[in-house]
């Protein structure tokens, strides 16, 4: 056999190995997938809960805890003694007001993640600037501040106006109403989150709308809110209440209500 011939023999032998092999091989054949159906990707249960909405727009749902509804402050206790009652005074069985000297308010219950409905105003009489209008303060889990104040036509710091998470982040707008018109937040929040061993895991969240305006979009909240110095979580905390700050002025609320998320 000569070297050409020889050459080609061994191509040949490889190639039938390689064919043999391939037909002895324990690989399956490839298998095309199953044709998708409509109802592969149809999910039925669990069925998704039932929640009657409020006939009237910012209303309560059905699944809502009232915090005020114009009747009494039986949800609120007193910020300076919890085993005394909130000191606020009720108008017109309609909202109430700050009586100012008496401390702030808090919830009997403790809340973490939430969808909350509030309504504000300034006093009646209207007077004061910058923070000194209308000023208070709805803190979430009695330590993140969403800023309650009179913005219209009210110069202040940006970062300390209507709508603010107080001295963290400015709302994307101004969309305070006129003196002595109500004015409205509608949250969602989301509330930190800590590691078994106490460090942060992840910062609380918020989204804010302000009389119907998006003021705060899904924003970070840097930690516990302070008049001095920077924002931080100096420790791991769970739930816990719902406060309304007396900062002097004889701000107005009324219509307070919440969902657990």
């Amino acid at each position: 056999m000569n070297s050409k011939n020889y050459f080609f023999f061994l191509a040949a032998a490889a190639f039938s190995l390689q064919v043999t092999a391939q037909k002895h091989s324990s690989t399956p054949p490839e298998v095309s997938p199953m044709p998708m159906k409509p109802e592969m990707t149809e999910i039925w249960e669990p069925e998704v809960t039932v929640v009657t909405p409020a006939k009237t727009l910012g209303d309560a749902p059905s699944d809502a805890i009232i915090l005020f509804d114009g009747s009494s402050l039986d949800q609120w206790v007193s910020q300076k003694d919890n085993t005394k009652p909130a000191p606020w005074k009720i108008v017109d069985n309609d909202h109430f007001e700050v009586v100012p000297g008496s401390g702030g308010i808090s919830t009997k219950m403790k809340f973490g993640d939430c969808q909350l409905h509030i309504e504000f105003s300034a006093p009646d009489k209207v007077e004061g600037e910058s923070q000194g209008r209308g000023n208070s303060g709805l803190f979430l889990q009695n330590r993140y501040e969403l800023q309650i104040l009179d913005s219209y036509n009210n110069r202040t710091y940006r970062n300390g106006q209507a709508g603010s998470i107080y001295k963290d982040h400015a709302p994307l707008v101004n969309a305070m109403r006129g003196p002595l018109e109500w004015n409205t937040y509608d949250v969602i929040y989301r509330a930190p989150r800590f590691k078994k061993d106490g460090r942060l895991d992840s910062k609380a969240e918020i989204t804010v709308l302000h009389n119907g305006v998006l003021v705060q979009n899904h924003t970070v909240i840097n930690g516990n809110t302070y008049y001095i110095g920077l924002h931080n979580y100096p420790s791991a905390h769970g739930d816990d209440v719902i406060s309304l700050q007396d900062h002097g002025n004889k701000t107005q609320f009324r219509n307070i209500w919440l969902r657990k998320l």
